[in-house]
């Protein structure tokens, strides 16, 4: 076996140390090897620039992508103020990582660009992470064509209170980017994703709304909407916690293919809600709630999605993408998801991860599609059959 994969954890006083200390981990689990890409996770708490000077110090130019996050996954649990490296290894994969800094202001212009990139003849795979507070992920999604590639990311989420989060792309570092990592070579690549909430019954027409924003749920403004079902007076949720823990109660808005999860991200002063995206007028919409043992169900349902798409192939690393909504959720539990994936992927398999505003994997008609509260495991292995 070509392809290895490790995975190294830090903690630190400031983003460079953590940085460095994480990578130098990585690549002495790495031994002799020599990495041929990066993925990096990193608290929000440090400085961007930092982080990246401590990690490419020691990786020099080995194509390396990532984003901030609010805490890290690895194999070993959920690390909080931290910085979370995983790099892969393999003469037979080729990797470049390359960085859109207008994705905020056309998510439709880094659509074009990212087919761009898998305009070539041979077969390129795509991974690549997002600006969650900023950007039309969904505009991103029908804007693009998947053809015979697969495309899968997130949405990089941070600080809640302020919006602050980052991308990275080798010694890049910026907001309103989207940073991708193209793959081709000796390389299969499965993708599972599942959720854990499920609609309690009660049911609104959304009867005003503006591109993110909700403003009126049966006529009442969303937050009168919420006070009633939960008993918190509504100008409490314009304020923290509330404002944010609103995650927690997405929308299942009725669609041709059922229901689809759309989440808030925060609410604002007037009451209404600021969306993940755009969602019109007149749409049919169901609270949804979510479940810890759902959760941890869908948790190992994606794990063996993720695995059953490999096709026998033995997988030597896993990216989880888990929305931030489970990091609510399982806040007494911390990396519980960790713990339930792992009674399917096994506790030695390197995983690598971070919390989202977003999920993006194609879809049954290979399209891409934009996903709110759900975890998506990847996995990597070398081709059964290579050509």
């Amino acid at each position: 076996m070509t392809l290895i994969a490790s995975v190294g954890q830090a903690k630190a006083l400031d983003g460079r140390e953590a940085g460095l200390q994480a990578t130098h981990q990585a690549l002495n689990r790495l031994g002799a090897n020599q990495p041929t890409l990066g993925i990096v996770f990193t608290s929000q708490q440090y400085e961007a620039n930092q982080v990246v000077n401590g990690v490419t110090s020691l990786l020099s130019d080995t194509p390396l992508i990532g984003m901030s996050t609010p805490a890290g996954l690895t194999n070993e649990g959920l690390w909080h103020h931290s910085v979370v490296v995983a790099l892969l290894s393999s003469p037979e994969i080729e990797a470049n990582a390359h960085w859109f800094s207008t994705y905020a202001q056309s998510s439709r212009e880094a659509a074009a660009e990212l087919e761009k990139l898998l305009g070539r003849k041979k077969k390129t795979d795509l991974l690549f992470f997002a600006d969650g507070f900023n950007g039309d992920a969904e505009q991103l999604c029908e804007s693009i064509l998947v053809k015979n590639s697969l495309l899968a990311g997130g949405l990089s989420s941070g600080d809640l209170h302020t919006g602050n989060t980052y991308q990275l792309s080798n010694k890049q570092t910026g907001n309103g980017s989207l940073t991708a990592l193209t793959l081709s070579g000796n390389l299969q690549i499965g993708i599972g994703a599942s959720h854990g909430w499920n609609p309690i019954g009660s049911q609104f027409r959304i009867t005003r709304s503006r591109g993110f924003w909700i403003r009126t749920l049966n006529g009442r403004p969303v937050s009168e909407t919420y006070a009633q079902l939960f008993g918190y007076p509504a100008r409490d949720w314009a304020f923290p916690p509330l404002s944010h823990l609103a995650r927690l109660y997405p929308l299942g808005i009725e669609t041709p293919n059922g229901l689809m999860v759309r989440s808030p991200i925060r609410v604002e002063a007037d009451g209404s809600f600021r969306m993940g995206a755009p969602i019109r007028d007149g749409s049919d919409a169901f609270l949804l709630i979510g479940n810890r043992d759902a959760c941890l169900q869908a948790a190992q349902q994606a794990a063996r999605q993720s695995l059953a798409a490999l096709m026998g192939a033995k997988p030597v690393f896993a990216l989880v993408l888990a929305d931030i909504a489970w990091q609510m959720l399982l806040k007494d539990q911390p990396g519980a998801e960790i713990s339930a994936m792992q009674e399917v992927l096994g506790e030695t398999l390197p995983i690598a991860g971070g919390y989202t505003l977003g999920q993006l994997i194609p879809d049954n008609n290979g399209a891409l599609s934009f996903l709110n509260q759900h975890i998506v495991v990847i996995t990597f292995a070398e081709k059964t059959n290579p050509l």
